[in-house]
C-alpha cells in the first residue's frame, strides 16, 4: 500500500481490553457541534460505518460521487478513500472498528461483513431506517453503560446491522444459489485489495485460492460478468488513481508503487483504462 497516502487511525479509547480499542460509537451531532464536517481524500485502516437519521452533504468514495441525504448509510472498508462534506445539522451514528473486530467471531459473522461492506452506499426508506436506528440507539447505550457482556450484545447487534444492509441488496435477495462461488469471490475480491502491489496475473490468485485459473474466470463471469483480468486491472487503476490524488508522489513513484519498473507501460496502461494520463488525470480531478 502507498505509504504516503494519508492514513487514519482508529481512536484508541482505552487499554483496558482489546474491544474498546477496537470499537467505537459517536453521535454525529455532537461531532459536528453545530459545524460542517469538511474531511479532504484521505483513508482509514479500519471500518467506517455512517448512518444518518438526517444528513446532507457530500460524499466521494473511491471517485464515486454521492448525495448525501435523510437515510443515508456509508459502508467504508480500510484502505478505501474518501472525501467528505457533512452538513452542521445533520443526525446519526458514526462507528469505527478494527479488521481484528470479528477475529472472535465465526465464519458466518465475517462473510456478514464481507458482504455487507462490499457496498458503500446504502438509502433506506423511513421504515428501515426506524430499524435500523433502534438498532443503533441500543448499541450506543450498551457502549455508553458497559455493562456486564455488553461486548457479546454488541458484537450480536452489529451482525444483526449486517443483515438489514445486505437485504437491501436486491441481488442477495434471490438466495444463495452457489455459496461456494460467492465465497471464493469475496476471498479473491479480498486478496485483490491486499495483493495488487505484487500480483497482477489471473494465476497468482487462482494460486491462493487453490483453484484453477478457468475456475476463478468462470467464478467471475457468472457473478459479477467480468473476466478476472479485467477485476486486476480495475483493481489497479483504483489504487493508481487513490495515490495519484491523495498523494504528492510524482508518476513515476506511483508506478513503482504499483509494481511497475517501466513507467512509460504504467502510463499507457492507466491511459487505456482511463482515457487520460496520470498527469492528466491528476490535473483533471484534483
Amino acid at each position: 500500500m502507498p505509504q504516503n497516502v494519508p492514513i487514519r487511525h482508529i481512536t484508541r479509547t482505552s487499554k483496558a481490553s482489546a474491544f474498546p480499542q477496537s470499537f467505537s460509537i459517536r453521535k454525529i451531532e455532537v461531532l459536528l457541534h453545530g459545524q460542517n464536517m469538511v474531511q479532504e481524500l484521505h483513508r482509514h485502516d479500519f471500518f467506517y460505518l455512517l448512518a444518518l437519521k438526517k444528513g446532507s452533504g457530500h460524499h466521494d468514495i473511491d471517485f464515486v460521487p454521492y448525495a448525501i441525504a435523510d437515510y443515508s448509510v456509508f459502508f467504508i472498508r480500510p484502505g478505501q478513500v474518501h472525501a467528505l462534506v457533512l452538513k452542521s445539522d445533520s443526525m446519526g451514528y458514526l462507528i469505527n472498528f478494527s479488521s481484528d473486530f470479528y477475529n472472535l467471531q465465526d465464519k458466518v459473522a465475517k462473510q456478514l461483513l464481507g458482504k455487507a461492506s462490499s457496498t458503500n452506499h446504502y438509502q433506506l426508506d423511513a421504515e428501515e431506517n426506524l430499524k435500523f436506528t433502534s438498532l443503533l440507539d441500543y448499541i450506543y447505550r450498551e457502549h455508553a453503560t458497559k455493562k456486564p457482556n455488553y461486548e457479546t450484545v454488541i458484537l450480536a447487534n452489529m451482525s444483526i446491522l449486517f443483515v438489514e444492509l445486505i437485504r437491501q441488496n436486491t441481488s442477495d435477495a434471490s438466495g444463495n444459489n452457489n455459496l461456494y462461488a460467492q465465497e471464493r469471490l469475496e476471498k479473491f475480491l479480498e486478496l485483490l485489495e491486499t495483493h495488487i502491489f505484487t500480483h497482477k496475473q489471473v494465476s497468482q490468485y487462482a494460486k491462493l485460492l487453490n483453484i484453477s485459473t478457468y475456475q476463478l474466470n468462470a467464478i467471475t463471469k457468472t457473478m459479477l460478468g467480468k473476466t478476472s483480468s479485467a477485476l486486476i486491472n480495475e483493481q489497479i487503476v483504483l489504487e493508481a488513481k487513490r495515490c495519484l490524488l491523495a498523494t504528492t508522489n510524482q508518476v513515476n513513484q506511483t508506478a513503482y508503487l504499483l509494481g511497475y519498473e517501466d513507467v512509460s507501460y504504467f502510463i499507457r496502461f492507466f491511459k487505456k483504462h482511463t482515457g487520460f494520463t496520470p498527469e492528466a488525470f491528476r490535473h483533471n480531478f484534483s
